[in-house]
């Protein structure tokens, strides 16, 4: 009898990436038995972006969902599956590992398993590392997506979901003239654009004979996105987060036009990367996040930080160097895939078996 399996997919309903990675996981754990799936408030476009179907049991309000997937996994027939992406070692972040710890611990008393993939830590705090401890310690897989997060919590890593979406590798591995677009995509949440910044992306765009566009995968990036385009010379693409899956497609048919994409995004790093651009996180501020996520993958000096004296000339040979392992970079996702499609192999034989 297929187990009822119950996860959040609840996310940034203003973020393309949240729903990637969500996407992944629903549409791998449906194979195992019933989703019944918490979406919270969020709008018919974003479920229509995480792929849910007629079959799937929606749930807007926690307590009903949640006083279910108890019952289910009291009396034998449900469990449940952690979501996915980035989690904040915050007291407020621990809300849900805390909050589902009767659901798990009632699961593996049953035999039944408790998958927890695809996740990574925001920050590394201690008091809530002994809060998410207990449910870690009860889940049946665990599996993190970037080796610093795996160290802190404990565990084994596994490449980040959004590597699985995108193309086939069989059209990723060529680069032709057709791709003549240096995309640009940067956070909102940081200081002023620096100059240096600028004049480098300009400067790698003339010299590579290609047209910039800036665009927007998160939504709160739009007055970012506009600037960048203005101050670069290039074009605006930003989204009025009405339609999730139009604007992931939108920007999906870009990405495979482009050469290269100059982001502090992970997921705009990765969803071009999968479309066969060059990912370069070329930063204005420090931070190991994109690093330590394709490093991940086996894929090393994505990130660059501008400061401490970096000239456009280190910032031109760091690019050129990025560049020369554009092949390397393609057959480390064809092996982060295959990696990925070996812990699903277990996830299955966990339900298989029980």
């Amino acid at each position: 009898m297929p187990l009822d399996i119950f996860i959040p997919g609840v996310g940034q309903h203003e973020n393309i990436g949240d729903v990637i990675l969500r996407r992944q996981l629903l549409d791998r754990m449906r194979h195992h038995g019933p989703m019944h799936v918490y979406v919270g408030d969020s709008s018919p476009a974003y479920e229509r972006a995480l792929g849910l179907r007629s079959t799937d049991s929606i749930y807007r309000s926690f307590l009903s969902w949640y006083k279910r997937a108890l019952k289910g996994a009291f009396d034998g027939s449900g469990t449940y599956v952690f979501k996915p992406g980035e989690i904040q070692l915050t007291i407020k972040g621990m809300k849900e590992h805390v909050s589902v710890l009767p659901l798990v611990l009632a699961a593996r008393s049953r035999g039944n398993p408790v998958i927890r993939i695809g996740s990574g830590s925001r920050n590394f705090a201690r008091f809530p590392r002994a809060l998410i401890g207990p449910s870690i310690r009860a889940s049946s897989i665990v599996r993190w997506r970037d080796g610093r997060t795996a160290a802190y919590l404990g565990g084994e890593v596994m490449p980040d979901l959004a590597f699985s979406e995108g193309s086939d590798l069989a059209e990723l591995a060529s680069c032709d003239g057709a791709r003549d677009i240096l995309v640009v995509s940067m956070r909102s949440d940081r200081g002023p654009t620096p100059s240096l910044w600028l004049e480098t992306v300009r400067n790698l765009a003339e010299t590579e004979g290609l047209r910039i566009v800036a665009v927007s995968q998160v939504l709160r990036d739009n007055a970012k996105t506009a600037e960048l385009a203005e101050r670069l010379g290039g074009e605006a693409i930003t989204w009025d987060g009405e339609d999730h899956a139009d604007q992931e497609e939108l920007l999906r048919h870009l990405y495979r036009q482009a050469r290269v994409a100059v982001s502090d995004r992970l997921h705009v790093l990765i969803a071009a990367f999968t479309e066969g651009a060059v990912p370069a996180a070329l930063l204005t501020e420090d931070s190991d996040k994109v690093r330590r996520h394709f490093e991940a993958v086996g894929i090393r000096n994505v990130s660059f930080v501008l400061g401490n004296g970096a000239t456009p000339d280190d910032v031109e040979s760091w690019f050129r160097s990025l560049w020369s392992q554009r092949d390397t970079m393609f057959h480390q996702l064809s092996v982060a895939r295959s990696a990925t499609e070996q812990i699903f192999a277990l996830v299955a034989a966990e339900f298989e078996n029980r």
